[in-house]
């Protein structure tokens, strides 16, 4: 029996998604920009995609441009806006604990000239509204902060950060990745300009995103070619992989609110059974405000990998982080930038549960966790 805790790296595809994407592949070849039959079938599907897209985020099918995934929709999102704005407005403001896809294109812009301010956040990962009002000022071009963290699934106040920034006459980005699919999402009530998804973070198919445009907001393509989704990214649309994601939008925005009540309450199963069963453990991340399926847990006295590769053994997958970041040795950004020392960072897993997570598997984990944990702990102390 293997069992999948690490739904925030990515998410299983479901049926009618992969029998979507096949049969367009298979039936629905024209190019969307094509005036023929072919190109106005698949022009019909790209449409009816972005409708559904655009409702899972209480947004207008017109102020949707598909991406490659959430890293580009980013990308856009922080690069175009700062296109337009570089001879008036220098200054880009983020929270220290975004995705790499953030953070890294504010390194490459600093490079070019950017003031970047990165903002800290408290020991549950949130921001401080007050802290934002001192660095925003009327050089401000864009802040970007993440809507729920990958690691931690802390939720940022956006709404509240949003009014202040608008005050200052510049626009808001949320990277809504981790967000979309696991809480309600309206932009008109979070009052932001900017929003990016991802398609496999809820069920859709991998290499597919979204970024919203607020209509009115300024940007600038940051991909030059064709006149493709409004002018805004040029490129022939990916059109199998963008009706998955138009389905995978829909099936989750009809199930949202039931999924959304029994992961939080699987997860808090989890996470109880663990604090209480296994000594010297604590929860990293904001006790409310957090979407319902994250849990990240740090294990005293034992190496993170340790736990990872001891479990998968076991057959349960779950993550030390954010998936972008596997394969490096630094340690968590995230919970660095939240205070922990390196003990208790090298010492934290996450789990992150899913639609088809069972209640079955969950005790099988919580079974199986406090015996690898002692096994682990006896070994690091010979």
């Amino acid at each position: 029996m293997r069992i999948y805790l690490d739904h925030n790296a990515t998410t299983p595809v479901a049926l009618a998604v992969s029998d979507a994407v096949a049969d367009t592949l298979r039936s629905c070849y024209g190019n969307a920009s094509s005036i023929h039959f072919f190109g106005q079938s698949a022009k019909a599907k790209l449409d009816s995609a972005r409708s559904d897209v655009a409702k899972l985020i209480g947004g207008n099918p017109s102020e949707i441009i598909f991406t490659s995934g959430g890293t580009e929709a980013d990308n856009l999102a922080i690069r175009g806006v700062a296109e337009v704005a570089q001879h008036s407005r220098h200054q880009l403001i983020a929270s220290a604990i975004e995705h790499e896809a953030v953070l890294n294109t504010f390194k490459t812009l600093e490079k070019h000239g950017w003031n970047t301010t990165l903002l800290p956040v408290d020991q549950h990962g949130l921001i401080d509204p007050s802290d934002l009002e001192n660095e925003l000022s009327n050089d401000t071009a864009l802040v970007s902060v993440m809507h729920a963290n990958n690691e931690i699934g802390t939720i940022q106040p956006i709404q509240k950060l949003a009014q202040l920034t608008h005050r200052q006459g510049a626009l808001f980005h949320t990277d809504a990745v981790q967000s979309a699919g696991k809480i309600p999402i309206n932009v008109q009530a979070l009052g932001v300009d900017l929003l990016s998804i991802s398609a496999h973070k809820f069920n859709g198919p991998k290499g597919c995103g979204a970024l919203w445009v607020k209509r009115g907001a300024r940007l600038k393509s940051t991909i030059t070619g064709g006149r493709q989704e409004r002018n805004r990214r040029a490129g022939t649309e990916n059109v199998p992989a963008i009706v998955g994601m138009g389905i995978a939008a829909q099936n989750t925005l009809n199930a949202l609110d039931s999924t959304t009540e029994r992961t939080g309450s699987l997860r808090d199963k989890l996470e109880l059974g663990i604090l209480e069963g296994v000594p010297d453990t604590v929860v990293n991340g904001a006790p409310h405000c957090r979407i319902s399926n994250t849990t990240n847990i740090s294990f005293a006295g034992i190496e993170a990998e340790a736990l990872l590769i001891a479990l998968d053994l076991e057959g349960i997958a779950v993550s030390t982080g954010s998936a972008c970041s596997s394969g490096t040795l630094e340690p968590s950004h995230v919970l660095k930038a939240m205070g922990f020392g390196s003990r208790r960072i090298q010492n934290s897993i996450r789990f992150s549960l899913g639609s088809g997570t069972t209640n079955t598997e969950i005790d099988r984990v919580l079974t199986i966790i406090p015996t690898v944990v002692s096994k682990l702990r006896r070994l690091s102390r010979t």
